[in-house]
């Protein structure tokens, strides 16, 4: 009588902890991503004005 709920609220929490592990991985992932994308335009951001500021 009590096993299937039990066996109901395992596979619950298995499955539950699943889709935590693979949100807390795409979301590392997209933030590296993020990252990514945008450190090469603040890195080529400051000489183009510094190269419009010399011509000026």
């Amino acid at each position: 009588m009590v096993l299937w709920p039990a066996v109901t609220l395992v596979g619950f929490l298995v499955l539950t902890a699943l889709v935590i592990a693979m949100g807390t991985q795409s979301t590392a992932r997209w933030e590296a991503e993020k990252r990514a994308a945008s450190a090469p335009r603040a890195r080529h951001a400051a000489p183009e004005g510094a190269r419009a500021a010399a011509t000026l």
